[in-house]
């Protein structure tokens, strides 16, 4: 059964890191490069690969950035100068397009999403997703937060480049409309080292809002994957990677994403994670008796007693099996009478006294 972003915002949720697998959201942003037929083929992947969510980004060139807005991302990787030149590469999808990709999100049981970044793309999406997106760039936007927010629908806000008072200014923004909240630790830099994940973040974010879920959206290489996992560790019930048909294509966010191999690579480690993170109460597993029995002390004697004899710490000792009285036991076995003649090296139990 398909997984839903709300479950996040249940009070029945439980947010202890690893209780569940994260929500899971395969970035595709732009990645399909103005191709339906790509976009498509990133939805069946992401859904193959076992992904909760799909997201996309809504956006036009010109409401996103004047002309000659400076790149921030490795030139090396995407050569693009300005921002706005980049982004007219990739805006050609329209409304009937998202509509067609939510449509093929629904065929495929995986939830659709997409970044809006000007008021009409936030206006339509509306009627197509079940949680919005705020992007990290729009954590300052007050005008689109406040329309976003406005719809009544949870958002999940990244906060890369942010610090702590400007996160609680867009939070309390978002909650004067009584609307939820979850925020996503991201580091705004693309690619982001590994020395700069600063993941202890999300434990800061879980620390500074206790009620309200906190994920990870990464932008590390994928490498082995353990940038994702540590974040789950640490907490993060949602988990937001770029995704992409091939990484082997240049530019864009194709070479910092996970292809549909190492998405299902993930998702297979996150669930052996929790796997291993199993129960958090404490108390004896049923696979545990038998050692339990076997591995702990009982009270020995250590010397032959002679029955009438008041047992004293000298006439014992502690030996494994645990089949007797425990070790714990001592102070109400010391003063007690030997109701028997006893052997050097004889378990004790309650029997053997009076």
């Amino acid at each position: 059964m398909k997984r839903q972003v709300t479950q996040l915002f249940s009070p029945e949720f439980d947010r202890r890191p690893l209780a569940v697998r994260p929500f899971l959201i395969a970035e595709a942003g732009v990645n399909h490069e103005g191709s339906l037929e790509t976009a498509f083929r990133q939805i069946d992947e992401a859904a193959d690969a076992g992904a909760d969510a799909i997201k996309f980004q809504t956006y036009k060139a010109d409401t996103l950035a004047v002309k000659d807005s400076p790149a921030y991302w490795d030139l090396r990787q995407e050569p693009t100068r300005t921002q706005h030149e980049l982004f007219k590469k990739f805006d050609s999808f329209g409304e009937e397009e998202f509509r067609a990709l939510k449509g093929r999100c629904d065929e495929r049981g995986i939830a659709f999403m997409s970044t809006p970044f000007d008021a009409r793309s936030a206006e339509f999406l509306n009627e197509l997703v079940d949680v919005h997106k705020i992007s990290s760039s729009d954590l300052t936007n007050k005008p689109l937060i406040d329309q976003v927010a406005s719809y009544g629908k949870p958002i999940l806000l990244s906060t890369g480049a942010s610090d702590l008072e400007e996160i609680r200014r867009a939070v309390g923004w978002i909650h004067a409309h009584g609307t939820p909240v979850a925020l996503l630790h991201c580091v705004l830099n693309y690619p982001t080292a590994e020395e700069d994940a600063a993941l202890g973040r999300i434990v800061s974010l879980r620390q500074e809002f206790p009620d309200v879920p906190v994920g990870y959206s990464d932008h590390t290489l994928p490498a082995d994957l353990e940038a994702l996992v540590v974040a789950a560790a640490l907490g993060a019930c949602v988990i937001e990677k770029h995704f992409t048909h091939d990484r082997s294509l240049k530019g864009n966010d194709h070479y910092h994403a996970v292809d549909k191999e190492l998405l299902a690579r993930l998702v297979a480690r996150l669930d052996r994670a929790v796997t291993l993170v199993g129960r958090f109460d404490l108390g004896m597993l049923e696979h545990e008796q038998v050692s339990r029995s076997h591995a702990r002390r009982s009270l020995v004697t250590a010397v032959p007693i002679r029955a009438g004899t008041v047992i004293a710490a000298e006439h014992l000792t502690w030996k494994r099996p645990g089949h007797g009285i425990s070790p714990a036991e001592i102070d109400s076995v010391i003063g007690r009478v030997a109701a028997r003649d006893l052997p050097e090296d004889q378990i004790l139990t309650w029997d053997d006294l009076s």
